[in-house]
């Protein structure tokens, strides 16, 4: 008997639309773009349970023929590509015909088209491989592409279906990110009988940012428009010293096409080292401008990639443009312009935090400034009952070196005290107890989609952790109460970084994860100068914790050097 077989066309075509089509969010990218290559000015995505019951893609671009509508359903049938020649010179989202086969193959399709060349129009039903039937039907010039029932024919796949919030989630963030690059098309999205958004068309790009994403972080950003030859790189980022706690919103596109590429986000971050604030990141929305044969944009099924022919010219062109961007604001300095400087300024800083010290005040200042203070918590060393290690001081301003009867250990300052605060807030959390301030005025924001839906989703366990926000209408949102452990001018940003959302996480892993954010927001940082009280207190409260191992992230806190690796390396055994 054979081992190997051919597999049969129903069970090949399943496979090859799993390449294409993983999720809703999968039906969604293809059906938008194939809008947006049908020069559509406007574009509605309608949805119910997260888009595994039902997405509806409707467009008002140039529209199919009936003979045109019955061929877009074979494989790799396409009116982007005539030749070879013609993959080195893509300029249309999608290019390869598989968007629409690889859909039907897997879900119940219902298309409705009109080129408005003819006063009617046509109507194709599809369940999985079987068609159901074709007609003719009144229709304006368009498409609408109605997509039920996702892996109806698959329940392997089915069941790997994130929850219905998980997968509108994944849509919400595509919706936004695509609308960036087209400003001059109105984008609307429902879920349900809820609107999540509608941007109507405006006539730049800065415009469709304040859109989405408000006016505070269109604020936050200055302008890029830097070009070389037939090469160009253009749209906004960071104005420094401000930068984002993380990397989320670093959107690049190439040739208009949203992409994730390490050559190019290894580019911005570079740029702006020594300019932004220390654990902050630039924020983009750069566009890039390259030569279509020298990008391949056929690398991935998704096409979520692409790749350069050369990265270095394309690295160097995007650090070019945002230092010019930089340095042309005017009164924008490097924070340390040099190596050698941030030295000298650090040896400064260490001279200072000294004298203070001997002077009586002090030696650090923002434990100090804090509601949950320092000298609350620290335990006299006259008063201990059990015998923790010794610290014998601090290296790089970083890590505590101590000793104890099995070596020399090496402590990670900022990851003993998320540890350390992580366990106090659990207690806290447990007793329902999170002290509070009442901001003086209240503090506005505006959310983007996606942030928005993660409020809603979280709306309780923030306010448990003592944030009380209140709607202002639209997008923007007013912060009157937080906890007390955060400064005012501190509180909003940490509101906001909580909202980040996890792949398949659980109420209760958001909730270690909201103090674990806590506790790496309050805790000390890595550069600041610690007094020995400091010092033993940490120690101290480390080795009362659960895990003094691991801080609430995962990341190890000690470092250990047994005492016969010294033995052994000064040659005493």
């Amino acid at each position: 008997m054979k081992k190997i077989i051919l597999l049969p066309p129903d069970i090949s075509q399943k496979i090859a639309a799993g390449e294409v089509i993983e999720r809703p969010f999968s039906v969604v990218k293809e059906l938008v773009e194939n809008s947006l290559d049908a020069n559509a000015s406007e574009i509605k995505v309608e949805l119910q349970s997260g888009g595994k019951k039902l997405v509806r893609v409707a467009d008002n671009g140039h529209g199919m023929s009936q003979e045109d509508a019955k061929l877009c359903f074979e494989r790799h049938s396409t009116s982007k590509i005539r030749s070879v020649e013609d993959l080195s010179l893509i300029s249309t989202l999608g290019f390869r015909g598989e968007a629409l086969p690889s859909i039907s193959a897997v879900s119940r399709v219902v298309l409705k088209t009109s080129d408005g060349k003819d006063e009617k129009g046509t109507l194709i039903e599809k369940e999985g491989d079987k068609l159901i039937g074709t007609s003719d039907i009144a229709f304006p010039l368009g498409t609408s592409v109605e997509v039920r029932d996702l892996f109806f024919n698959l329940p392997a796949r089915e069941k790997f279906l994130r929850s219905d919030r998980s997968e509108l989630n994944l849509i919400v963030k595509f919706m936004t990110y695509i609308s960036i690059a087209y400003p001059e098309v109105r984008f609307s999205l429902i879920h349900g009988k809820r609107q999540v958004f509608d941007y109507p068309p405006v006539s730049s790009l800065k415009e469709r940012i304040y859109q989405v994403f408000g006016k505070s972080l269109l604020e936050r950003l200055l302008e890029v428009d830097y070009e070389e030859d037939d090469r160009k790189l253009y749209g906004y980022s960071s104005l420094p010293p401000s930068g984002h706690r993380d990397r989320t919103l670093q959107l690049f596109y190439v040739n208009k096409r949203p992409v994730r590429d390490k050559t190019l986000l290894a580019a911005l971050n570079q740029a702006y080292r020594g300019f932004l604030e220390k654990d902050t990141f630039p924020e983009s929305f750069l566009f890039l401008t390259w030569p279509y044969p020298e990008v391949d944009i056929n690398v991935h099924p998704a096409k979520a990639e692409v790749r350069f022919k050369d990265s270095r010219p394309v690295f160097q062109l995007v650090n070019r443009s945002i230092e010019h961007a930089i340095l042309k604001e005017k009164g924008v300095k490097k924070i340390y312009p040099s190596k050698e400087e941030e030295i000298d300024l650090r040896m400064e800083e260490k001279r200072y935090f000294r004298i203070e010290e001997k002077r009586g005040a002090p030696a650090f200042m923002r434990a100090e400034e804090r509601q949950l203070e320092w000298k609350d918590l620290f335990t006299p060393l006259e008063k201990r009952k059990e015998t923790y290690p010794r610290v014998l001081g601090q290296y790089l301003d970083i890590y505590i070196v101590a000793s104890s009867e099995e070596g020399i250990l090496i402590v990670d300052q900022h990851n003993a005290h998320e540890r350390v605060l992580f366990e106090k807030y659990e207690e806290i959390d447990k007793e329902k107890k999170w002290p509070q301030k009442l901001a003086l005025l209240p503090i506005i924001f505006e959310l983007s989609p996606s942030r928005l839906l993660s409020f809603e989703n979280n709306q309780a366990l923030l306010e448990e952790a003592g944030f009380r926000v209140e709607a202002m209408g639209g997008q923007s949102f007013a912060l009157k109460e937080y906890p007390d452990i955060f400064k005012e001018e501190e509180a909003k940003d940490i509101f906001i970084s909580l909202l980040e959302e996890k792949k398949g996480e659980q109420i209760e892993d958001k909730k270690k994860r909201l103090l674990a954010t806590l506790a790496c927001k309050t805790a000390v940082k890595a550069g600041e100068v610690l007094s020995f009280e400091k010092m033993n207190y940490l120690v101290e409260e480390l080795f009362k914790t659960s895990n003094s191992s691991l801080c609430p992230h995962g990341r190890p806190i000690i470092v250990k050097i047994e005492k016969k690796e010294i033995e052994r390396g000064l040659k005493r055994t």
